[in-house]
């Protein structure tokens, strides 16, 4: 890689407001607990991970022009992220997300806010194509509208890395499948996409379709991998859980990071396993522990 190269980030900033009860989480009640905030979005999340990785990030975004806008902005300028192709939108929120967790840390329940990403169209990233064609890799997440996500595929001539959000969202990639370099769904998804139950069928199904390389997250028994006729199938790293938002996105990141630095599946696997698990870890979205060095250290 030489000095100039940055990956491209399309997608989403969003302030994340997290409730986790001190306890046992009671349904329609009001529970004693902690109320934090932090810089959120999974498109954040990704260019966030990989500034942490070491590597050069132009991250294509939107911002509204409240309060939330400028703490986000500022974060991500301080995180170096370049934002000279993101834009202020005047009179637009900025994308907001509230989730409650269990007292152990996992997502039970979500409300999204995310109306300003409609911003992001072609003819809005056709002004920034130039960014596009320039970097080593695009990251695109199922944030993004479909019609977007069909004209990074049908403009975008290198890798593209794709995180699908949800099952529901996971539907706006599938006309695009065949140009995505990476793609990252969890079994859901995978299902939902292929039609298949059975994780192996599953893969076999999304690399029939043209992605060239298939991670599939099985949750606790880790990651099976897929590229042409190889596979690769390892289980999480043993884990002190503290909160699993971002864990996806880092495990993203480090697929991102993996591919710039020519490694393999089974490379790719353990680093992307092992961001896993240093984010979620981690009281917040994003872990300081994420390092390159800490990710060569599982693959040497």
């Amino acid at each position: 890689m030489h000095q100039s190269s940055y990956v491209a980030v399309v997608g989403g900033v969003n302030l994340d407001l997290c409730g986790r009860p001190a306890r046992k989480l009671i349904l329609q009640d009001s529970n004693p607990g902690t109320v934090t905030y932090s810089s959120g979005g999974v498109g954040r999340n990704i260019a966030h991970d990989l500034r942490l990785l070491g590597e050069a990030v132009s991250f294509l975004t939107v911002f509204g022009d409240d309060f939330y806008g400028t703490i986000l902005q500022s974060d991500c300028a301080d995180l170096g992220m370049d934002l000279s192709r993101a834009e202020r939108v005047s009179g637009m929120r900025t994308s907001s997300y509230l989730y409650i967790t269990d007292d152990r840390g996992e997502m039970k329940l979500a409300v999204s806010d995310m109306e300003i990403i409609r911003i992001i169209t072609p003819e809005w990233l056709s002004k920034r194509a130039d960014i596009l064609s320039g970097a080593e890799a695009v990251a695109v997440d199922g944030n993004l509208m479909p019609e977007t996500l069909r004209w990074i595929a049908e403009h975008c001539a290198v890798p593209i890395f794709a995180d699908p959000v949800s099952v529901t969202k996971a539907e706006r990639l599938r006309p695009i499948l065949s140009r995505l370099h990476t793609f990252k769904p969890n079994l859901t998804e995978g299902q939902h996409l292929t039609g298949e139950t059975e994780p192996e069928a599953v893969v076999r199904s999304l690399l029939a379709q043209g992605v060239q390389r298939v991670y599939l997250s099985l949750g606790p028994q880790g990651i099976l991998a897929g590229e042409g006729d190889v596979r690769v199938q390892l289980p999480c790293y043993p884990t002190n859980l503290v909160n699993t938002t971002g864990g996806g996105d880092a495990v993203m990141a480090a697929l991102i990071w993996a591919y710039l630095h020519d490694l393999d599946l089974a490379q790719s696997t353990k680093a992307a396993l092992m961001a896993g698990r240093i984010t979620v870890e981690h009281q917040g979205t994003n872990s300081p522990e994420l390092t390159s060095r800490r990710l060569m250290e599982v693959i040497q």
